[in-house]
């Protein structure tokens, strides 16, 4: 029987991407082979609980949200992830999965969206993002770049034109990281280079204390 070590399962608001305001079921798994400076998801590091792929489909039917987020950690260290997805795809479920961007997508059933988490300087994992994955991007697939200061923002905006991502994805996310760039300043510096972005605000973190797990 094949398992995925969970960390947790839970219906929520979508607070990020263009499927904000989705009410949307996440399904975190364990581990995670990076380590951002801005992580606020570190509890899901450890080994999690094991569960088959039944159980899980099992709890996301419980939740009865048509949206399905796969998150982590980074969920494509987990092969089984992929039987999981394709499994909720066949069950007509919109499936998005969120990866940080280390680990080749090219084994990821191409009915789910790709939110592909490009890794900036401020990060400190700049030197783990593994390029070829922006090349095998979908129609419906987004790429994030998670900005920490202006060093970031001038990285993100050299790589969407290196690979003409504001043609080829269907968005480009830029999202400040809490609580250390002000949201307005981020708005300022996209409106004077005019670029086609979507601002990406956590607004889970807005409606939550932003600690707050499971939301």
């Amino acid at each position: 029987m094949k398992t995925i070590n969970l960390v947790e399962v839970f219906s929520s608001v979508q607070g990020e991407t263009s499927l904000t305001g989705q009410m949307t079921t996440f399904v975190r798994l364990a581990r995670c082979n990076l380590r951002c400076s801005w992580c606020d998801t570190s509890y899901s590091f450890g080994k999690g609980t094991p569960c088959s792929l039944n159980e899980i489909i099992e709890k996301v039917k419980q939740n009865g949200c048509r949206y399905v987020c796969v998150t982590g950690g980074e969920p494509l260290l987990q092969p089984t992830v992929l039987d999981l997805i394709k499994e909720l795809c066949d069950q007509d479920y919109c499936v998005s999965l969120e990866t940080g961007g280390s680990l080749s997508t090219e084994k990821v059933d191409s009915r789910a969206r790709v939110i592909l988490d490009v890794k900036c300087p401020g990060s400190g994992m700049q030197d783990k993002n593994y390029w070829p994955n922006l090349l095998r991007l979908n129609a419906h697939d987004e790429v994030k770049f998670v900005i920490q200061h202006k060093e970031d923002f001038d990285f993100a905006v050299n790589v969407c034109k290196k690979y003409e991502l504001f043609n080829r994805s269907k968005e480009v996310l830029f999202s400040p990281v809490f609580n250390l760039l002000e949201p307005k300043q981020l708005v300022e510096w996209i409106l004077k280079d005019q670029l086609p972005c979507r601002l990406n605000l956590q607004c889970h973190k807005y409606i939550w204390a932003p600690d707050t797990k499971g939301v």
